[in-house]
């Protein structure tokens, strides 16, 4: 007889005849379930949880950082111990004397321009504070002329020539400021761009030396199958540096050349400019002062001319 039943996982069996005495297999089939189509209620939702699946996409960009992260780090310790060796005595650097000393020149003119500019700027603001001085004290002797009679053109001479002074101090003024505005740009920017050159030159010059002492010490020791392909990677490795030290090197030779024309031309230009604006200040004043010194030989009373004193008449 054959009896139908459910298992406690909803699947039903059909047993076979003589099911229990003859050990026969049992054939089991499962309760089709029927879909439901119905969206469950989002407070019956329940988190999804468990580990979360990289694709290998994502895996690509965080192996090239770790691999960028290695490569600087054995970077940075290479160099750090090649300055370090340097610094104590111990170890060797490659040196081009012609462009050690042209760089050397840069650092000591960059020194003594910043040094004139600060001296030019310190003139400039003194001079304005003298230049103002003067105009309140001809405004001063101005007022003073023409509440004092009898000194009149005495004090109206003096303020006159104040004011005079004045106006060509601003005038050396703005010449000054302009020298100094063009030789900030010179030290600030044209001279600090090129030390920007300097400074990856001499990065560079590290990273080969570096390099380059790691690989002597490779050829130093024995050669095996275990050290060969690490000389060789050395090998490959140092030629990539000493390519990109020569190309720093050439690119600084050649910002050195465009540097000095430049600068040349610069001062050249800014310094004639400064004396000419020197030389007017002082021939302009000059003059002035031989004119007003005829107006006051012409105005002022003669010697003995002045009327008797009031103690003389007394």
């Amino acid at each position: 007889m054959m009896v139908e039943g459910e298992n406690q996982r909803g699947e039903t069996f059909i047993p076979s005849e003589g099911e229990g005495s003859g050990g026969q297999e049992t054939f089991h089939m499962k309760e089709s379930v029927v879909e439901d189509n119905t969206e469950p209620d989002e407070g019956s939702r329940k988190p999804t949880t468990g580990p979360v699946v990289v694709t290998g996409n994502q895996k690509i960009p965080a192996i090239e950082k770790l691999e960028q992260v290695r490569k600087w780090s054995i970077t940075t310790y290479k160099c750090t111990k090649q300055v370090l060796s340097e610094k104590m005595g111990r170890g060797s650097r490659t040196v081009d004397p012609e462009l050690e000393a042209r760089i050397d020149i840069l650092r000591d003119d960059r020194r003594r321009y910043d040094h004139v500019t600060c001296l030019a700027q310190t003139l400039a603001t003194q001079l304005a504070q003298v230049t103002q001085t003067q105009r309140t004290l001809g405004d001063a002797f101005t007022e003073l002329s023409l509440k004092t009679p009898p000194l009149h053109v005495e004090f109206g001479l003096n303020g006159n020539t104040q004011r005079f002074l004045s106006k060509r101090g601003e005038v050396l003024v703005s010449a000054i400021n302009s020298f100094t505005s063009d030789m900030n740009t010179l030290v600030n920017k044209t001279i600090e761009d090129t030390m920007v050159n300097v400074k990856h030159y001499e990065t560079a010059r590290i990273e080969y030396d570096a390099y380059r002492c790691d690989l002597e010490d490779l050829n130093l020791g024995p050669r095996d199958t275990a050290t060969l392909p690490k000389l060789e990677q050395a090998q490959r490795t140092f030629q990539n540096q000493r390519e990109k030290y020569e190309k720093s090197r050439n690119d600084l030779s050649v910002k050195l050349k465009l540097l000095e024309e430049n600068k040349v031309k610069v001062l050249q230009h800014q310094l004639v400019l400064l004396h000419g604006a020197v030389a007017s200040y002082s021939t302009s004043n000059h003059q002035h002062l031989e004119l007003s010194l005829q107006q006051a030989s012409t105005k002022l009373p003669m010697p003995g001319t002045e009327p008797p004193s009031w103690l003389e008449e007394s």
